[in-house]
């Protein structure tokens, strides 16, 4: 489990989400050969984040990058017909369609969605390369994709210190820094 996620679960789970890790989407095999990839592996939503009184459900992608260059908006833009590269979801319109909606029925066949539950892509971002995150901001807006910038992600996390204890360590810690 990375431990990024865990992070941008609690503070998902801070603004009333509920939240699901890791979460595999069935995928037939007629799919993956509309996909274009017959023998692609089941794809992986990092975190589903649930809110039941809009009934809706974030499939978030977190990219931490802390220690590397960071999100690239350049990568995050690109068009591609069969999924490549590390933004598939993003940059693959076909496959982000039929995972996405292969999503929605993999979670009403559980319980955790009806037809009418929106899906909505979105990014959480440890770091953002050469600090663009107005660009990246703005494109995802416009695809009315969801977003947490650095940023936003630090402003969260100094809230936690602020809440009653938990015996959380993403709320210990940011009680710890924020003294």
């Amino acid at each position: 489990m990375d431990h990024f996620e865990n992070i941008i679960s609690t503070l998902l789970e801070a603004e009333g989400y509920w939240v699901r890790r890791l979460f595999k989407v069935n995928l037939t095999k007629e799919e993956k050969r509309r996909i274009g990839k017959h023998s692609i592996p089941r794809p992986e939503i990092d975190l589903l984040a649930f809110k039941f009184s809009a009934n809706e459900v974030l499939a978030l992608e977190a990219k931490s990058f802390l220690d590397s260059f960071g999100v690239n908006f350049e990568q995050l833009q690109e068009k591609h017909e069969v999924p490549k590269g590390r933004y598939k979801l993003f940059t693959s319109e076909n496959y982000r369609s039929i995972v996405l909606s292969r999503l929605l029925s993999d979670l009403i066949a559980c319980g955790m969605a009806d037809a009418k539950t929106k899906i909505i892509l979105g990014l959480a971002a440890g770091k953002i390369h050469q600090n663009r995150c107005d660009l990246i901001r703005e494109f995802m807006s416009d695809q009315n994709w969801f977003f947490w910038s650095p940023e936003d992600i630090k402003q969260k996390v100094e809230a936690l210190a602020k809440r009653g204890y938990e015996n959380d360590p993403t709320i210990i810690t940011a009680k710890i820094l924020m003294r």
